[in-house]
């Protein structure tokens, strides 16, 4: 019979006290996560691997600190948006890959097992333009929609992240989805079409 698997709970006070093992269990359990946040984050692999590599090792470093109860994600990806923002600060010119071409060469989104090709054309193409218009929204509006709307984290757990009370992410994201809503009526707008 399989060893029932720990809460991050119990993961956190045994790695406090040393154990190897449970610091390698948390490292495991929530590195993708980290990951796919600072890819979208940063728009590049590289600097997503680095920057994940980089907050994994403050998460493991900062254990102390942390407050027993609460959830781990949010406190790790306090840690991936603050290593995210200290690597942009320290490249003068960031590579211009795009959303865009991130999405075709694989980058991580939703299966969809629909057998109808247009419907999968169609689904494609909207992702990509969703891809494109968050990667034209500046970076706190960014960062907002993708805690929210990919990391689904709640609205109090992306208030840690952020450092803001729950109103403000509240408000921030009100406003991010209508300028993400915006940019994507644009080729609508330009076509003489409004959706």
């Amino acid at each position: 019979m399989a060893e029932p698997r720990l809460l991050d709970d119990d993961l956190v006070s045994q790695a406090r006290g040393g154990d190897a093992e449970a610091r390698n269990e948390l490292v495991r359990r929530h590195r993708a996560a980290a990951y796919r946040f600072a890819l979208q984050l940063t728009g590049n692999r590289e600097d997503a691997a680095d920057v994940t590599q980089e907050a994994m090792i403050r998460f493991l470093d900062t254990l102390q600190r942390f407050e027993d109860g609460r959830p781990v994600l949010p406190w790790l990806f306090r840690i991936v948006r603050n290593k995210s923002y200290d690597l942009g600060r320290r490249q003068k010119v960031r590579r211009a890959e795009s959303l865009d071409e991130l999405l075709e060469k694989g980058m991580p989104a939703p299966v969809q097992r629909d057998g109808d090709p247009a419907a999968r054309l169609e689904r494609r193409d909207l992702r990509r333009r969703v891809w494109s218009a968050l990667g034209r929204l500046p970076d706190k509006q960014r960062e907002i929609l993708v805690l929210r709307e990919y990391q689904d984290l709640s609205y109090g757990e992306i208030g840690s992240v952020l450092g803001v009370p729950t109103g403000t992410v509240m408000s921030r994201l009100h406003r991010a989805r209508r300028a993400l809503r915006d940019l994507l009526a644009e080729p609508d707008r330009r076509e003489g079409r409004v959706r």
